[in-house]
């Protein structure tokens, strides 16, 4: 401001100088608010913390739909096989599963025991 633009005024002079002296206050705060790195740290896990609330819930739901959809097709698939022509013990996949991995699991012990007494 140069002196031809002062007001000459008193209350525009006050009205002036009231106005200069709320943005220079904002200005400040702005300024305090910047520096406050305990405060900033705070908003920034704050954020963090809504971030991944929002992302678990997402993925909750997410869950929800894939548990309910595996139900659905277990339950079909249970359903068909039930009614299905295959002989008893391939309409339960289960047992027979378990017999296979046990015969695994002794071919295994026996080859591992010919090959430590042969060395």
């Amino acid at each position: 401001m140069t002196n031809s633009e002062t007001p000459t005024d008193p209350e525009q002079l006050r009205a002036e100088i009231e106005q200069t002296r709320a943005e220079l206050g904002e200005t400040v705060q702005e300024l305090a608010a910047k520096t406050d790195v305990k405060a900033r740290a705070k908003q920034a896990i704050g954020d963090t913390r809504a971030r991944v609330g929002q992302k678990v819930s997402g993925l909750k739901h997410q869950a929800g739909q894939a548990t309910g959809a595996v139900a659905e097709r277990a339950s079909t698939a249970k359903r068909q096989l039930a009614e299905s022509d295959l002989p008893a013990p391939l309409r339960r996949p289960l047992p027979l599963a378990a017999i296979g991995a046990a015969v695994a699991a002794a071919l295994v012990v026996i080859v591992v025991v010919t090959r430590r007494r042969s060395s």
